[in-house]
């Protein structure tokens, strides 16, 4: 699905390389993480996928075609971005979710856009919240809506962005439960951003952890291993198993 190789970017030709080489692989139904310091080139990296930015070199694929010369309403039909600060003003959840419609129409959503949007919202359960305007609704509430409008684009690669960022526990669990369902049943590969490393465990298939503008390790939830979190992040955690469940604990703190 998507093929990244070493990939370099920066911001300027006289600025200081953020991506010095990225290299990964995520396949069809596979939930990626991307884990990593703040300024690792986390946040640029998915600007290159997006096509916010371009890449100075290497190569970015997706389905075997070069992404970068795809154009604008080619990319948004295959992937679609669920950001961290969701903005949708003051529409309904219908007309905000018909917004992920917009490269399939022109001036007017059609009987076939409506058709998709109500799909969408059914699939989710959200067909009471059709009406409702969104600013009244829950960050969770939003967060789902935000994604229902991700899922009406039909794509085939969805990016999140701290999706947990901005929410509560039990809404945490709830959107990163909903995005794994999604994968699982539409398989629909994601690519997440995550801070949680517990988070990351529970939610992800593959780990891509990026240290100084590289992606320096790529690996499954067996290879997520003390050394190479403490590498990665220049800190000392512990990994112990509870009833089966693998937890990551920050020595300093224990």
């Amino acid at each position: 699905m998507l093929k990244i190789e070493n990939m370099r970017f920066r911001y300027g030709k006289r600025a200081a390389p953020v991506l010095r080489g990225v290299s990964l692989e995520l396949k069809a139904g596979e939930i990626g993480i991307v884990l990593g310091k703040n300024g690792s080139g986390k946040t640029t990296l998915f600007k290159n996928i997006l096509g916010i930015v371009s890449p100075d070199s290497g190569t970015l694929e997706f389905n075997g075609a070069d992404l970068t010369g795809m154009s604008p309403k080619e990319r948004a039909r295959s992937i679609a971005y669920v950001p961290q600060d969701i903005r949708f003003g003051a529409l309904s959840v219908m007309n905000s979710v018909l917004l992920g419609r917009i490269s399939y129409f022109g001036l007017r959503a059609g009987p076939e856009d409506y058709a998709a949007a109500e799909r969408v919202l059914r699939d989710m359960g959200l067909e009471d919240f059709a009406h409702r305007n969104v600013e009244e609704l829950s960050g969770g509430e939003r967060q789902k809506i935000a994604i229902a409008r991700a899922l009406a684009q039909e794509p085939e690669l969805m990016i999140f962005d701290e999706p947990t960022g901005n929410l509560d526990i039990a809404n945490e669990h709830l959107i990163l439960k909903e995005a794994k369902r999604l994968a699982r049943e539409k398989n629909i590969g994601i690519l997440s951003s995550l801070h949680d490393l517990n988070q990351a465990m529970d939610f992800g298939d593959r780990f891509f952890f990026m240290k100084e503008g590289v992606v320096k390790y790529s690996v499954t939830a067996e290879g997520m291993t003390e050394e190479v979190i403490n590498d990665i992040f220049d800190t000392c955690v512990r990994i112990i198993t509870v009833e089966g469940r693998r937890i990551v604990l920050n020595e300093a703190l224990v």
